[in-house]
């Protein structure tokens, strides 16, 4: 596939899109450099639109800084490298859920088990029921 017909099949999302904002007598009205200098006018990107978009500036005595919060679903393809972050970031994120999720059980069934009666070692305790009962009950 030539450039040319890639280019025209994906036709300018800038042009597109503009062309649906106007009357349909005037989209023949424009050339290309005034379609150019019209979308550098209006700073138009691809990736417009986020879900959360926050945008604002401070004022810290005579200066001004801006602020800029964006998040939505990333649709740019992720290098390598970025791949093999992200999979180490997931795979330590599901191990701090893990060991959370067993250390909260664990301290569930302990606390069940106390308050059952139940000893299992005889004379030792560790005092987690002691103070649990002494705080919420």
């Amino acid at each position: 596939m030539d450039r040319e017909t890639t280019e025209t099949k994906q036709k300018d999302w800038f042009e597109n899109g503009l062309m649906q904002r106007l009357p349909s007598d005037m989209h023949d009205s424009f050339t290309a450099e005034q379609i150019a200098a019209l979308k550098v006018a209006f700073g138009a990107r691809k990736w417009g639109k986020h879900p959360i978009d926050l945008r604002g500036t401070i004022n810290i005595w005579s200066w001004r800084y801006y602020f800029v919060f964006l998040m939505g679903r990333n649709q740019r393809s992720l290098s390598r490298r970025e791949r093999r972050i992200s999979l180490m970031i997931k795979t330590f994120c599901l191990f701090l859920f893990l060991a959370f999720s067993t250390l909260m059980g664990l301290l569930v069934l302990y606390l069940a088990k106390s308050a059952a009666g139940i000893d299992l070692f005889p004379g030792f305790s560790l005092g987690i029921w002691g103070w649990f009962k002494g705080t919420f009950l």
